[in-house]
């Protein structure tokens, strides 16, 4: 599916359904040598509606947390004899195995192993599907992330969400549909080459606000509409001498979204009408000095999701333990761990799980040998075999895929890449990520560039 830009004004003045018609608009469109063909079904029947991704910033060791390897702590301070290593990355990597300071335990009927930095997560792995064995092409943080969010090593490739957004729109015109929370990092939320209206919003970037300059400047409502009605005309008359040129309709289309989401964003964030059993299960509240901002942003995205926004990004940020891993990963994990379970628990309570894709993901894990002396020592980068795990929608849960060697550094069978992780989410939210395409400077891009296979494995 080739999908050509659509004029914004023409789509509101022909949908009822406001932006939601970009949904259908995006997704059924096919562009042949500048012909429109209008396709009477989507690619496939979705399973998802709406993506929550989760972004471990920094590199989450999968040895310390979801990939337990025993043979660490057999063969502790040992060298490591590994076919094929690799050279380190800082060069103060030690040859010495460094086993996991962190327990592990078995949980739920699958039986699955996970450590003790993430107890709640682990109450919910009959409702996971763990990938054990996906790699990366770089142990460069920029670049790592770049693949995991763009497809791409370079810098400025659309992001997934972006992506998502721009095949399937939003289902609310009064919110965005496609949210960030936790990192100002334009990587995380970019269009890249895609129409800026597809471009992610940052939320909570304060965190006494969810969203910035949404406090109306006048002091009547009467005098914002009537500049509102001024700053409209004047749009209009640029448009059409800028023959409808994609950045100042993109332009204009925040600014009618700014004026609505005045009142739509407040209502979706306010959390006062929440249970105080519902704020206990986030681990929100003064009481929960750790969890709290992490909590919030969880709880605030059940309810995004909950008024129709696509796809929600919320970053967790100063995973790259160097060194003193034991005590920065456990402060790090006490963050997240309640705040993410009490989403997946809540989520399933009400039905939402059952359509509903979430991903937890990292730019890469973390080494088994150790970095640094001393007492306090670290793991370096490690993109040749770390885990990922989604929930929800469209997958078998309880289950896990693949597998690394003895020493958690190579796949050693269900070996999966990046565009492999992509081609299934759009899979699962309806699209097939070979057709999912946009014409830019002269060729057609994808998501996946010329990669991407199905994890047909975990899909129910």
């Amino acid at each position: 599916m080739k999908l050509s830009p659509i004029s914004r004004r023409p789509l509101l003045q022909t949908s009822a359904s406001g932006f939601g018609w970009l949904a259908l608009q995006s997704l059924f469109a096919d562009r042949s040598f500048g012909s429109q063909v209008q396709l009477t079904t989507p690619h496939l029947a979705p399973k998802a509606k709406r993506v929550v991704w989760f972004f471990l910033d920094g590199g989450l060791s999968h040895i310390d947390s979801f990939d337990h390897k025993p043979r660490l702590n057999q063969d502790h301070g040992k060298p490591l004899q590994i076919a094929g290593k690799k050279e380190d990355i800082t060069g103060r990597t030690t040859n010495a195995i460094l086993g996991s300071p962190f327990a592990f335990q078995r949980y739920g009927q699958c039986g699955k192993m996970v450590s003790d930095l993430f107890p709640h997560i682990g109450s919910c792995v009959d409702d996971l599907t763990f990938l054990h064995a996906v790699h990366g092409p770089s142990p460069d943080h920029e670049s790592a992330i770049g693949m995991l969010h763009g497809g791409s090593l370079l810098q400025g490739f659309p992001s997934v969400g972006s992506w998502a957004h721009y095949g399937l729109g939003s289902e609310n015109q009064n919110l965005p549909g496609f949210v960030v929370m936790g990192s100002r990092k334009r990587m995380y939320r970019t269009n890249g080459f895609l129409p800026p209206v597809h471009q992610g919003s940052p939320f909570f970037q304060d965190p006494a606000r969810p969203l910035a300059d949404l406090v109306m400047a006048e002091k009547i409502k009467s005098l914002q509409q009537n500049k509102m009605r001024a700053v409209g005309q004047l749009d209009r008359d640029f448009l059409k001498s800028s023959a409808q040129n994609q950045i100042i309709e993109a332009a204009i289309a925040n600014h009618e979204k700014a004026y609505v989401m005045q009142d739509a964003v407040p209502e979706a964030t306010d959390l006062t009408k929440e249970t105080a059993a519902t704020l206990a299960l986030y681990g929100v509240g003064t009481e929960h000095k750790e969890t709290d901002e992490f909590g919030r942003q969880c709880l605030v995205a059940r309810r995004l999701l909950e008024r129709g926004v696509r796809f929600i990004e919320i970053v967790s940020n100063g995973w790259d333990q160097h060194g003193d891993l034991q005590n920065l990963h456990a402060k790090n994990a006490r963050a997240i761990d309640r705040p993410i379970a009490g989403l997946l628990k809540d989520l399933k309570g009400r039905g939402l799980l059952e359509d509903t894709l979430v991903v937890f993901a990292t730019e890469f894990g973390r080494t088994p040998n150790t970095e640094g002396g001393g007492n306090k020592p670290g793991r370096d980068h490690h993109p040749w075999g770390f885990t990922i795990w989604m929930a929800g929608a469209g997958l078998r849960p309880g289950t896990s895929h693949g597998m690394l060697d003895d020493f958690g550094y190579f796949p050693v069978e269900g070996a999966v890449d990046i565009h492999d992780i992509h081609a299934t989410v759009l899979h699962l939210l309806g699209i097939d990520h070979e057709r999912l395409t946009y014409r830019y400077s002269g060729r057609d891009f994808r998501l996946t560039d010329v990669h991407g296979k199905l994890v047909k494995e975990i899909l129910a």
